[in-house]
């Protein structure tokens, strides 16, 4: 039945992205048009994994999300959190790899919804890149969610934290709000196969962009971030302790 489950979920994903594509094109002209059509994709996977697969997830912590525009930076674990974060969050837009922009359709619509790209394999320009678009996206009212270590990794594995989000901050005056999760343990990295449980999200108290340097806010965070992880980390079929035996 699990395979059967995941394959409902990728052919429904398959079937509506083309469609949704189309949607986000006159969606553009609008002010956040693209993104609202982008979050309702987003939504429709949710309740697939929710309602297919069985993988539903319980967040900690909602009260702490600030009424004003701030930069969410997420723990990366999977392909989960780029979904439930905007069931979670006000609009957002993302930081990603520009990369991506060519995926057909799904890549695509992520340049129309001025996803911010950045050329990570040269960091004077995505730096660059961060700002610039960073900026008008803040002047448009969006928020911004970034994962600072840059790339997904598999449970119980910790990146080196980039201090471009602290960077952001302080420059947009926008506060960081920290996000621990545990999704990879349910849905492996580049994996096909999703697996029923709960995933946890938490959700910190913000950093204020004013409170230090950018290296103490991202130290800050990254610290808060990792704490969480090590309570939430051990409850899901690929948790850490268990693909190590």
């Amino acid at each position: 039945m699990l395979y059967i489950r995941n394959l409902i979920y990728w052919l429904v994903l398959v079937i509506i992205t083309p469609p949704m594509f189309l949607l986000i094109l006159p969606a553009a002209l609008i002010p956040k048009g693209a993104n609202r059509v982008g979050r309702a994709w987003a939504l429709i996977l949710m309740w697939l994994l929710k309602n297919v697969i069985g993988l539903k997830y319980r967040v900690i912590g909602r009260e702490n999300i600030p009424t004003q525009p701030s930069i969410i930076c997420s723990k990366h674990q999977s392909g989960w959190e780029t979904l439930a974060l905007q069931e979670v969050f006000p609009l957002h837009v993302y930081v990603a790899k520009k990369e991506l922009f060519k995926l057909p359709f799904f890549g695509w619509g992520l340049k129309i919804a001025k996803t911010i790209g950045i050329d990570r394999k040269n960091t004077a320009q995505a730096n660059r890149q961060l700002i610039e678009q960073g900026l008008a996206r803040k002047k448009e009212g969006f928020w911004i969610a970034i994962f600072p270590e840059g790339t997904r990794l598999p449970p119980g594995q910790r990146g080196r934290y980039k201090l471009g989000a602290a960077r952001m901050a302080k420059m947009f005056k926008m506060d960081l709000v920290p996000v621990a999760l545990n999704s990879g343990e349910f849905w492996p990295r580049n994996a096909f196969l999703k697996y029923p449980g709960e995933v946890t999200m938490v959700i910190g108290k913000p950093v204020a962009y004013d409170s230090g340097t950018a290296d103490n806010m991202m130290s800050e965070c990254e610290n808060w971030i990792e704490s969480q992880q090590r309570q939430i980390e051990g409850t899901g079929p690929f948790a850490a302790h268990r693909t190590n035996n």
